[in-house]
């Protein structure tokens, strides 16, 4: 079964506009976990936009031990600045199940592209080691047409996570079979290599059904601004038992 790890990302946003810890980060997390998510996920960043390394810590505390998986996204080779200690620093404090790399900037509202790695899997190959030294799963945030797949397992990733923005745009549009044929190459030569598979941006209810049938080796699937946006309607323990049913029907 695909693991749903819920992003709480946009909690940290709504929070951060008033000050103050309401809406908890904690307790959406608890929510969630409740309702049968398997995984929670934070992308803190530098400019503390909206998860805070006090939320990471706390977090950890309350995913330690317990069935969930707890995931930080972030970029290896953004450096420590203010409260932010750089992404290593934190995973070594807090010890994830899974670190995502991710090759974002402060410029970017969200990630948007997936690594090069014939310019920077040098770098990232000592990097990775020492998430592994901490016990972390390490995945790569890919693009689905990237020639550099194979190259995630040559520099010691565990998985990669494919950035499925581009997807969720044709789904949108409405003309995506050639994206989703793509995402469905990339898990197969990510398998052949032994790299895991995981998936995430832009994936909802309407979308993440027809994309899990077409890449059946989806281990997990992160998902934070749908659902967090379609939680405002209905719910966020009703949303996240949504999410569940479909990826139980695309994998039954």
């Amino acid at each position: 079964m695909t693991v749903l790890s819920v992003n709480i990302n946009k909690i940290a946003v709504l929070r951060n506009s008033r000050g103050g810890d309401m809406p908890s980060v904690t307790q959406a997390a608890q929510t969630c976990l409740a309702a049968g998510a398997g995984g929670i996920t934070v992308h803190p960043r530098p400019d503390l936009r909206h998860i805070r390394p006090d939320d990471v810590r706390a977090l950890a505390g309350l995913l330690r031990g317990g069935a969930a998986e707890f995931n930080i996204e972030g970029n290896p080779f953004a450096p420590a600045r203010g409260a932010y200690p750089g992404m290593l620093a934190l995973c070594a404090e807090t010890r994830p199940a899974q670190a995502t790399l991710v090759p974002d900037g402060d410029g970017q509202i969200t990630s948007d592209h997936g690594f090069d790695l014939q310019r920077d899997g040098a770098r990232l190959k000592p990097l990775i080691a020492e998430f592994k030294a901490l016990g972390c799963r390490v995945s790569l945030f890919m693009d689905a047409d990237s020639p550099d797949i194979e190259l995630a397992a040559e520099v010691g990733a565990d998985r990669i996570e494919l950035y499925t923005g581009p997807y969720a745009e044709a789904f949108e549009a409405g003309d995506y079979g050639l994206v989703l044929e793509q995402c469905a190459r990339a898990a197969e030569r990510a398998a052949k290599v032994g790299l895991g598979v995981n998936a995430g941006h832009d994936l909802n209810q309407a979308n993440l059904g027809v994309f899990l049938r077409h890449v059946p080796q989806v281990a997990e699937v992160s998902i934070g601004h749908a659902l967090i946006g379609e939680a405002v309607y209905d719910g966020l323990a009703p949303t996240v038992r949504n999410y569940l049913a479909v990826i139980a029907a695309a994998r039954a």
